[in-house]
């Protein structure tokens, strides 16, 4: 078992509630419960001593390992090419059908002997709370039970176990052609029993329920594009990503895992960010996944409303992330225990960057509810007092330094992004407010978005760059600026916008792939330095397509596509040697890869058909 192994040697599994990942060595090394904000009960992918490990894999030196997505589903396969057989491992987390936050999670683990004969060795390793509270452990032949404050864990095995030293347990069997056996490791609340733990048959049968829960799902999905597998795997990340009780997609499924290895780019990225969230509205409902969509409107609306309903003074209509269950509480803490991915320190726990004004998020936030057009929806009496509130309140902030997209730490600018979205949130609103006859300070509303039209055109362009840039009285490019054409700003054929593009290319691409920015020439208040965002990968992609660079977009794409781990998931960021860095995986990266595969289909589409002379 490696201390460390790459971050993109991993799958994911989940029920819609919380997450884990195994890697290909068939060991979950992260595991939070009983939501994915939780405290890590297996962590050993940011302390392979110190945060707790299950694994399940052959008692075998050498061994080799391909792993696999169960065909359009999140039941993960690991197959095992051992030298007296073939075994193979199967992942996954039953569904949640309830829609009701729960206590109890269950990690199913099938291994069956598929050639020949294999010896599977089972260790569980439990560290509660990220390692800093201990337990009890109780244990008969095939079940253990692990009691700590606040919660207890349960182990039932086909595997005959035994202690491993105090608090943790292992097992060995020895299966021929043919034969199989299971494991289900249960989170539950303080007071739970071991009653209720699936037996072998009852896995088998949750196993063909799980596959039969997603296939459905994927089912529903109406893109008959070029790259089905590659959109239908993004689909199913961000549904898994998804915290089913409110609709409220995370930006990831891990914490602390770096941007930078050895350095201190290391983020909690387990929550609601307003900006990933709204474009993912988009992605969904292109899809057809309108249910999805509708959910986080929903969930959106809410939180728009909440704080126009009972204003405080010097409040914000919205921060820039929540908790999945809206709760605005996001303390940034620091587990010094844990050394951290390869020695990636600090480790953090919550987000700082909550409480920055960044002014893009009301743009993303409009651009969300407009979408409602597609829902067959119209806003509540309550929900667009609520919007119409939140862009009052813009009307007199939008001209605002802010602390920009990218959460940096070095202080407010002028962002140019955060105008062109406050630019956004100003033209959807007028839009809606047209669409469904509702009333606006619509003089007031057009006046700011006008005004914003012409500072961003003045203030954002750089004569030097020939280009929008990152901040006003700056030469600095910035990738988030690739939205622009999306979003309707400026026509993806303006002289001015294919100008920035160009510049973009130029300066901010490597090889097809894309950096947000460059911190040397805008340092961002942190040490170290960073790979090339994925997200702005795709959006580059997305941009070359509609300014009707196709054969570009596509060839870019498709090397893209080849930077994804061996089970077609991204993580945050790719490295100079193309490793996979960052939170993993990333829900934005995966959004954005929809967004560009459907832009770039349509323009493939729209190609003229050349003759072809014999």
């Amino acid at each position: 078992m490696e201390r460390y192994p790459l971050i993109a040697d991993h799958g994911l599994i989940g029920d819609l509630q919380t997450a884990a990942l195994v890697s290909d060595e068939g060991v979950v090394d992260w595991f939070a419960a009983p939501r994915f904000d939780s405290p890590g009960i297996f962590s050993a992918l940011l302390d392979h001593d110190r945060g707790g490990w299950f694994r399940l894999a052959p008692d075998a030196l050498e061994v080799t390992v391909r792993q696999l997505y169960y065909p359009d589903t999140a039941v993960l396969v690991t197959r095992f090419m051992c030298p007296d057989g073939v075994g193979e491992l199967m992942d996954w987390m039953p569904p949640d059908r309830t829609g009701r936050a729960r206590d109890e999670h269950t990690l199913m683990r099938v291994v069956r002997c598929m050639r020949g004969s294999v010896t599977f060795a089972l260790e569980c390793r439990p560290r509660f709370d990220f390692g800093r509270a201990g337990h009890e452990l109780t244990l008969d032949d095939r079940t253990a039970v692990f009691r700590a404050p606040g919660i207890t864990a349960f182990l039932r095995s086909d595997f005959p176990l035994e202690r491993d030293g105090e608090h943790d347990v292992r097992g060995v069997v020895r299966l021929t052609a043919g034969e199989s056996a299971g494991a289900a490791f249960r989170v539950a609340g303080p007071d739970a029993v071991a009653e209720g733990l699936p037996d072998a048959r009852e896995v088998e049968e949750e196993l063909w329920r799980t596959v039969d829960f997603w296939q459905d799902w994927v089912r529903t999905a109406r893109y008959a594009g070029r790259w089905p597998d590659m959109v239908h795997r993004s689909a199913i990340t961000l549904k898994l990503l998804t915290y089913l009780p409110t609709g409220a997609p995370i930006a990831a499924a891990t914490l602390g895992l770096p941007e930078q290895v050895g350095g201190v780019r290391n983020w909690d990225y387990r929550y609601t960010w307003i900006r990933d969230g709204s474009l993912s509205v988009r992605a969904l409902l292109d899809l057809g996944f309108v249910e999805e969509a509708a959910a986080f409107t929903a969930w959106l609306t809410e939180r728009v409303a909440e704080r126009s309903s009972a204003p405080m003074a010097g409040t914000r209509p919205l921060q820039i992330m929540y908790r999945v269950d809206g709760d605005p509480w996001l303390p940034e803490e620091v587990l010094d225990h844990f050394e951290g991915y390869r020695g990636s320190a600090p480790v953090r726990v919550g987000n700082a960057a909550v409480d920055q004004v960044q002014l893009d998020i009301y743009g993303e936030a409009l651009y969300a509810l407009a979408q409602g057009q597609g829902l067959d929806t119209q806003p509540t009496y309550r929900g667009w007092r609520a919007v119409s509130a939140m862009l009052d309140w813009l009307a007199e902030a939008w001209d605002n330094p802010d602390e920009g997209v990218w959460e940096t730490r070095a202080g407010a600018q002028d962002f140019t992004y955060s105008r062109v979205m406050s630019w956004v949130a100003f033209d959807r609103g007028l839009r809606l407010a047209e669409e469904f006859g509702r009333p606006a300070r619509r003089e007031s509303w057009r006046g700011a978005r006008d005004a914003i039209f012409e500072q961003v055109m003045r203030h954002g362009w750089s004569e030097r760059r020939r280009a929008l840039v990152q901040h006003y009285g700056s030469d600095v490019l910035d990738a988030s600026l690739l939205l622009i054409p999306r979003v309707g700003f400026l026509a993806p054929t303006d002289p001015a916008w294919l100008s920035t593009l160009d510049a973009i290319d130029a300066h901010l691409v490597s090889d097809s792939l894309v950096y947000r920015y460059d911190p040397s020439a805008s340092p961002d208040g942190l040490r170290g330095e960073e790979g090339t965002f994925s997200l702005c990968t795709f959006l580059h992609v997305d941009a070359l397509a509609r300014a009707g660079r196709v054969r570009q977009a596509r060839f870019a794409f498709e090397k893209m596509l080849t930077y994804a781990n061996h089970v077609g998931l991204f993580a945050e960021e790719i490295g100079p040697s193309g490793e996979q860095l960052g939170n993993f995986p990333q829900a934005f990266t995966h959004l954005s890869l929809i967004m560009a595969a459907t832009t770039l289909d349509d323009a493939i589409d729209r190609l003229p058909v050349r003759r072809v002379h014999r």
